[in-house]
């Protein structure tokens, strides 16, 4: 099977967590800030939470289309991203999508959560669906 890319993000950060990010097209110019400091500027994990809610808001509409419905007004995705540490994993990140489709036949409402779930590319990478490559330049 082959795959198509669609689009592909370019971002140059500098600095690790208190620097500051910059997509090549200039759309997203931000300052980075460590959780937990006064620093003004957001973090990796906010980032993250935001990916993942607006791509799976996204896999929800096309769930819908497809099972011929709309969304109903006031569908939400609210995203936590918790940055742990320990000492068998050392650092690593623990997320968790909570959906608001008010108005909804609870089984309606859950068949299109499972399938958005399946569609979503954020959820896939979650479950180890990603492709990954770590270089040195």
């Amino acid at each position: 099977m082959t795959s198509k890319t669609l689009y592909t993000a370019h971002v140059h950060t500098i600095g690790g967590r208190d620097g500051a990010a910059r997509s090549s097209d200039g759309h997203l110019d931000i300052q980075l800030a460590t959780p937990g400091t006064k620093r003004p500027g957001t973090n990796p994990e906010q980032l993250f939470a935001a990916g993942w809610s607006a791509c799976f808001e996204g896999a929800l509409a096309r769930a819908a289309s497809q099972a011929g419905i709309g969304l109903p007004n006031g569908t939400a995705v609210d995203a936590e991203v918790d940055l742990n540490l320990d000492d068998a994993e050392g650092f690593h990140l623990i997320a968790r999508l909570t959906v608001s489709l008010p108005g909804l036949d609870p089984q309606m409402a859950q068949f299109l959560v499972s399938s958005a779930d399946a569609i979503c590319p954020y959820s896939k990478m979650t479950r180890g669906g990603i492709s990954a490559h770590v270089a040195l330049a």
